[in-house]
């Protein structure tokens, strides 16, 4: 630092996101740490960094930037007491920042794995730490750091990119080419092809054309490779919270354990924007905060979560099943827990289709109202899902509209979100009213929709639609051997006995408590028949799955230690 340039001031610790830890927190610390003399200069980590270590700071100050040598931006600045980091430092994700000495002076450097260690084994210190990773992420996300994707509104691919970088909570900003010339003057400079974009730009200098999921996911250090060859204990198809806890409580009990989500951990909990009623949480919990933490604590415990990667077929065998995967690889386990969940349902009318792919969502989540900040949007739903979008968008939003079929809001929408909803100013709701079209060409310009008592039309301007009517289950991909009932649900239990037993499936045994109908296989959450949609609900599956789990493998071990069975041959 030149001395024209202006003094460094720390960053203001917004709502725990920059704590500083108390003498007693550091000692902890460094008893698993080393001391490190740093100066002015000195780089600590490096954006593009496959993983980094994690830094207490003792003395001096430590600046947080990206486009490290470049045209830097500061993203924070630590002095004493504060440590460095944010939430992909514990999931195994790739460095997006160059942390550098601004002051000479003293640093604690503790090893990653110690870190995870400390997250569970000391509850206090944990929490700091881990809440603070995860408001830094928030904070990043809302400042638009981190990677970049360069394409156009009305591009599907572009939205495609959008989505999952959104679900996956991954810093990162986007530029429209169709509304912003810097965005497309970046790309006149590059020269790319037209038909390469989108493009994703990841730190420092790696360049992606029109990347798949998976290849982006790879490249940001999500999706972690399966071995073909391997045949684990668990599989878990899913990773929503049944997912998650079924992943948490295996890897726990010492089940070596998989587990395969084709969009981000968290499911459709994951784009609640808060979560009122879970138990132990009187002020609430947002879903992607409850799906960080439970990540993370699989993986502590030694799971293997890959994101992305889509579950396409499931091959039964005597001592192992085997799932087939969308990039054509397999993963082979004593048991699965199939905990895929439901897909959101689609507005049938006119101009749904062509407007999906820019102007649609089905989560609002803190990206999805920064891209509609100061527009108005409609939300179509009556269940508690609109409503805590609803809620949540109004906060950002000039005028929202929410479409509901029903007569009354409070019909099936829980009591407490629907007076809050009848409270907001900024919020009208239209009861007994249909969505009938949308009107718009490449992005949508207005919603069209009609009374249903009165037969009465009219045009609601709008810039995005939030749909929220329901899904259906993921379950095409099952093949014949999982009995499912007339809405594809999976029976389990008592109900899934009858179709064992005329499929001739096991021993002649009935399915156990979340037991489908083929042995060993089990499902947990939204995707079971008679589930509760709840996530308290979906997590208590998941945790009872491995109970049943443990019988099962017991099971296999006492089959394969019987003595064969004896063979007499003829002494003729």
């Amino acid at each position: 630092m030149s001395r024209d340039d202006p003094p460094l001031k720390e960053t203001p610790d917004i709502q725990g996101a920059y704590p500083r830890l108390s003498r007693a927190q550091i000692r902890t610390l460094e008893a698993v740490g080393a001391k490190r003399r740093v100066e002015e200069g000195d780089v600590l980590y490096r954006e593009g960094d496959s993983t980094c270590d994690f830094f207490v700071i003792l003395s001096g100050l430590i600046k947080v930037v990206e486009h490290f040598g470049k045209e830097e931006r500061v993203v924070g600045v630590h002095g004493p007491g504060r440590f460095l980091g944010e939430l992909g430092l514990v999931r195994s994700q790739s460095v997006l920042f160059t942390a550098v000495v601004a002051e000479a002076g003293e640093v604690l450097v503790v090893p990653i794995h110690e870190l995870r260690n400390l997250l569970t084994t000391d509850p206090m210190l944990g929490d700091v730490i881990l809440r603070a990773l995860m408001m830094r992420r928030s904070i990043l996300i809302g400042m638009g750091a981190g990677m970049r994707i360069i394409g156009p509104r009305s591009s599907p691919d572009t939205r495609r990119l959008r989505d999952f970088v959104a679900r996956n909570r991954i810093p990162h900003q986007w530029l429209d080419t169709e509304a912003d010339s810097g965005a497309a003057a970046l790309l006149r400079a590059l020269g790319p092809d037209a038909g390469e974009c989108p493009i994703a730009f990841l730190p420092p200098d790696r360049v992606l054309h029109n990347p798949s999921p998976a290849e982006l996911a790879r490249a940001l250090g999500l999706l972690h490779p399966s071995a073909s060859d391997e045949v684990c204990d668990l599989v878990v198809v899913g990773a929503g919270p049944a997912g998650l806890a079924a992943s948490v409580y295996g890897a726990s009990e010492g089940l070596s354990t998989v587990a395969l989500e084709c969009v981000a951990t968290g499911g459709q909990a994951g784009t609640t924007s808060r979560i009122e009623n879970y138990l132990g949480f009187p002020a609430g919990i947002s879903g992607a905060e409850l799906a960080e933490r439970a990540t993370i604590q699989a993986e502590k415990f030694g799971a293997r979560l890959s994101v992305p990667a889509q579950a396409v077929g499931l091959d039964p065998g005597a001592e192992h099943h085997q799932v087939r995967m969308s990039d054509g690889t397999t993963v082979r386990a004593r048991a699965v827990v199939i905990s895929c969940g439901v897909r959101y349902r689609k507005l049938q009318v006119p101009g749904y289709e062509r407007l999906e792919g820019a102007s649609v969502y089905y989560a609002a989540t803190q990206i999805e109202a920064q891209l509609c900040r100061s527009d108005p949007v409609v939300a179509v739903g009556g269940g508690n899902s609109a409503g805590q979008a609803t809620l949540f968008l109004s906060r950002f939003v000039p005028k929202l509209t929410l479409v509901v079929r029903e007569h009354e809001l409070g019909e099936n929408m829980s009591a407490y979100l629907a007076e809050r909803i009848e409270q907001l100013e900024s919020v009208e709701v239209l009861l007994h009213t249909e969505v009938r079209g949308l009107i718009g060409e490449e992005v949508l310009d207005a919603v069209m929709v009609e009374d249903t008592d009165t037969g009465e039309r009219r045009r609601v301007d709008a810039r995005s639609l939030f749909v929220f009517i329901g899904a259906r289950p993921h379950t095409h991909w099952l093949g014949e051997w999982v009995a499912l009932d007339d809405g594809g649900y999976i029976l389990t239990g008592q109900a899934a006995s009858g179709f064992r037993r005329a499929a001739g499936l096991g021993d002649g045994a009935d399915p156990s408590l979340l037991e489908t109908s083929l042995p060993g296989v089990f499902a947990a959450g939204d995707v079971r028949s008679g589930s509760v949609p709840r996530v308290s609900a979906a997590v208590g599956d998941g945790a009872t799955t491995i109970r049943l789990v443990h019988q099962r493998l017991a099971a296999l071990s006492e089959a394969a230690l019987q003595p064969p069975p004896h063979t007499y041959v003829s002494s003729k």
